[in-house]
């Protein structure tokens, strides 16, 4: 089964007239600090990368043909359960901070079900880091949110969409580290689910 290449979004506003940024990522160069894990199994040659390719025509969210990051099907070989992580380097968050990021499928209509989740660490330099196949969470056991996690054909954008969420849940500001999970069951090259998707300006704003 031939899958095109997609990306995906999420919208969602977050507002603040003394907001405080954190950090952000614009994804205009690929993060060399960030964590790339694939616990798919068996893995495939599939990796978070910088953007490019035609199914994210005209390109990322905030400009540029490639400014974005994307993951797709060949995270897995066959058809198995695909768990392709992409983690952030430690930020000090305290609840009421506002994690934000745009995302997207690819293409111009969907033929795949895609799946995102946002998902956290609150054990700073010290998480342990998923390592033992696709249902590892590692220490990312808080789920902040998940795109399309019923795998349908219409809850994942084909337009840049922007997501958030609002941390909560600390008893203080703590150390954490901030993981994206692309996680599609029944996906690779020959499952039913899985084609590709992006994010893109990410920020963490207090």
């Amino acid at each position: 089964m031939k899958k095109l290449l997609l990306s995906f979004s999420l919208v969602l506003a977050v507002g603040s007239t003394n907001a405080q940024n954190l950090t952000s990522e614009n994804f205009d160069v690929f993060p060399t600090t960030w964590t790339k894990t694939n616990q798919s199994v068996p893995v495939g040659a599939g990796a978070w990368s910088q953007g490019g390719g035609t199914a994210f025509t005209p390109g990322g969210q905030a400009g540029g043909a490639t400014s974005f990051g994307l993951v797709n099907y060949t995270s897995v070989t066959g058809d198995n359960t695909i768990s392709n992580w992409l983690i952030t380097p430690s930020i000090n968050l305290q609840n009421g901070d506002v994690i934000s990021f745009y995302s997207r499928t690819g293409g111009t209509v969907v033929q795949f079900a895609d799946n995102l989740e946002l998902r956290l660490s609150t054990n700073g330099d010290f998480t342990v880091n998923p390592s033992t196949g696709n249902e590892d969470l590692g220490d990312f056991t808080t789920l902040g949110l998940a795109i399309n996690p019923e795998l349908d054909l219409t809850s994942y954008p084909l337009t840049w969409t922007q997501y958030s969420y609002t941390v909560s849940g600390l008893n203080s500001e703590t150390s954490c580290k901030i993981a994206f999970r692309y996680y599609v069951t029944n996906g690779g090259p020959t499952g039913a689910n899985s084609n590709i998707i992006g994010i893109d300006t990410f920020s963490v704003d207090r």
